[in-house]
């Protein structure tokens, strides 16, 4: 029988006229995790802030298990207000592992947050939430700023916790990968999907053409029932009345729409020559860090290149040298005469919050060229980036964080370049949006430089990949991120069994030349101290799982139990991992 951590029971907000959502209802139950999947704009971090008890809400209750602990990442997290000095000694000795796992140094984070960057403030933030080992993890957009690997390591952490969870993510192989179950927020209502990302595309589907065969049905009743009541004065007989009251309700169910939001964007970009680009001896380094040393590349027309690579290692930095923003230190880029950068940075276009939607579009163009003879008003052309004709109306200063993103990338496409740098695209952008942007970018006739850390984003668009190692070292890949990473594994593998095996050479004395060394007394003394351990770690391991599943263990010690589970199995691998090493010198 099913855990419930939280019940959430018709739940309703308001901002002004705006209703985000209205009678919604759901249940998070013991070890499930969850994703809420709604377009930019919908409700999503304030639904998440509400339950989080950091907003209020107007109506609805919330009912908590006792005693629950819930932990709360928002999307633009802030460190410098929060105070673990008065937290105990198991807190901050566990603080300071996570921040260990995520290579933040003590000196770091105890630093400003004006002074760190977004992914060592989204790092800190992680840690301290982690460290309170919450039974209920809320993540609003947990990935963002978060390099690959160290998305992946939180990806694997969480895939494998106890912890309830609730979050809010654009990433959908981080999605996939971790949740079993997916609420979608549509329309003010909920949606729920037992199943994981790819599930859940399936379902919904099938629940829109289910929904638009229904609505088929009820506009061919609606039309015959429509001409009775045309046709037929209103009698008085329960009967009638009856089937008028049955009209109006058919009527609703008639007029219903179902916003699939299958909004293609097809447009042609200026033409472009042959001669694109060509860094030559190219070198950048601030200080003793160095960011490109004598980088030669060669871009080919219509070329679609990721880019990929820890934080620190001078992504931006690069496309900010080709776009003539940053000095080189030495080379150059030697640029085709039609190139027509297109630039979407990280810090996004500087809105004028008092100005309308509208406005901020038409004051770049009135009609938009779509490279085809074809031309969009700014009106038109904001439909395909999801804003309706009323919400174009609106004022930048009530738009999410998603939708001035939206905005922007409106923006930047609007101009028709032909050569396209996306500088971490998919940050607070909604998966809709992805969705449309990734059938753009693969049909785009031009070229094409995205710095990501979405790895589905990345997979889908571009076929050519350069990895950036640090320290100037740049490798050059043909294919997209997930091959790189396949490749990767394969050689390592291959490297591993074609090590060659060192044949050992007698000294004069009759002693091996080659012998590593043995291990000294207390190595010894710990190896076998670690053996002992492995097994009763092993053991108790056996013991909870099997009690966890056993049906018969009180609430109390469940909770006990999934609290103590993962840290034994950190524990444990630790101890594993040390084993490891001590038996090659055994």
């Amino acid at each position: 029988m099913a855990n419930p951590y939280l019940e959430v029971k018709g739940l309703t907000k308001r901002i002004g006229h705006q209703v985000l959502f209205e009678d919604i209802s759901f249940t998070i139950n013991e070890r499930e995790h969850i994703g809420l999947i709604a377009k930019n704009g919908t409700g999503k971090s304030t639904l998440l802030s509400i339950i989080a008890g950091k907003e209020g809400d107007d109506g609805g209750t919330m009912i908590f298990r006792n005693d629950l602990k819930v932990g709360y990442l928002e999307q633009t997290p802030t460190i410098d207000a929060y105070e673990i000095a008065d937290k105990d000694d198991d807190f901050q000795l566990r603080y300071r592992q996570f921040l260990t796992q995520m290579k933040i140094t003590e000196e770091e984070a105890n630093r400003p947050a004006e002074q760190l960057s977004g992914g060592q403030v989204k790092r800190i933030a992680l840690s301290r939430v982690l460290a309170g080992e919450p039974d209920l993890l809320i993540l609003d957009e947990p990935t963002n700023h978060l390099d690959l690997e160290m998305i992946e390591w939180l990806e694997n952490m969480l895939s494998r916790s106890t912890m309830a969870i609730l979050m809010v993510t654009h990433d959908r192989y981080f999605l996939d990968r971790i949740c079993s179950s997916i609420i979608e927020m549509d329309n003010s209502r909920l949606y729920p999907y037992k199943g994981n990302y790819s599930y859940y595309l399936e379902k919904r589907q099938e629940r829109i053409d289910n929904m638009n065969a229904e609505i088929a049905r009820a506009n061919n009743l609606y039309r015959t029932e429509l001409e009775w009541m045309r046709s037929t004065p209103c009698a008085r007989s329960s009967k009638a009345r009856y089937r008028i009251e049955s009209f109006y309700e058919l009527e609703k169910r008639a007029k219903q729409r179902i916003e699939e939001r299958n909004v293609r964007l097809e447009m042609n970009g200026t033409y472009i020559g042959n001669k694109v680009f060509e860094a030559k001896n190219v070198c950048k380094a601030f200080g003793d860090h160095v960011i490109l040393k004598d980088f030669n590349y060669n871009f080919a027309r219509y070329e679609k290149l990721g880019i990929v690579g820890n934080n620190g290692t001078g992504k931006s930095t690069f496309v900010k040298m080709l776009l003539g923003i940053e000095p080189l230190d030495s080379g150059r880029f030697d640029i085709g005469k039609t190139v027509r950068f297109g630039y979407y940075s990280q810090q996004g276009m500087a809105f004028k919050d008092d100005q309308k939607v509208i406005d901020a579009v038409r004051d770049i163009a009135e009609y938009v060229d779509m490279g085809n003879g074809d031309k969009l008003s700014a009106s038109q052309f904001l439909q395909h980036f999801l804003f309706p004709p009323e919400e174009q109306h609106s004022y930048i200063y009530k738009l999410s964080g998603g939708e001035r993103r939206r905005l922007y990338l409106c923006t930047v496409l609007m101009k028709a370049p032909n050569f396209l740098i996306l500088d971490e695209p998919t940050n607070d952008l909604d998966i809709v949006t992805l969705q449309i942007l990734e059938d753009y970018l693969k049909n785009f006739r031009g070229c094409l430089i995205i710095v990501s850390h979405d790895r589905y984003f990345m997979d889908r668009v571009v076929d050519h990949t350069l990895v950036f190692h640090g320290d100037g070292d740049i490798q050059d890949f043909p294919g997209c991120y997930s091959q790189y990473r396949d490749w990767k594994e394969q050689n390592a593998k291959q490297q591993s069994a074609d090590k060659p095996q060192v044949k050992e050479e007698k000294k004069p004395d009759g002693r091996n030349q080659n012998r590593a060394r043995r291990l000294t007394f207390k190595e010894r003394q710990e190896f076998n101290q670690l053996e002992k351990d492995i097994a009763t770690l092993e053991a108790e391991k056996k013991q909870i799982e099997g009690a966890l599943c056993g049906g018969t263990t009180s609430v109390d010690e469940i909770t006990t139990m999934s609290k103590r589970l993962p840290l034994l199995t950190e524990e444990l691998e630790e101890k594993e991992m040390r084993w490891l090493e001590l038996s090659e010198l055994a």
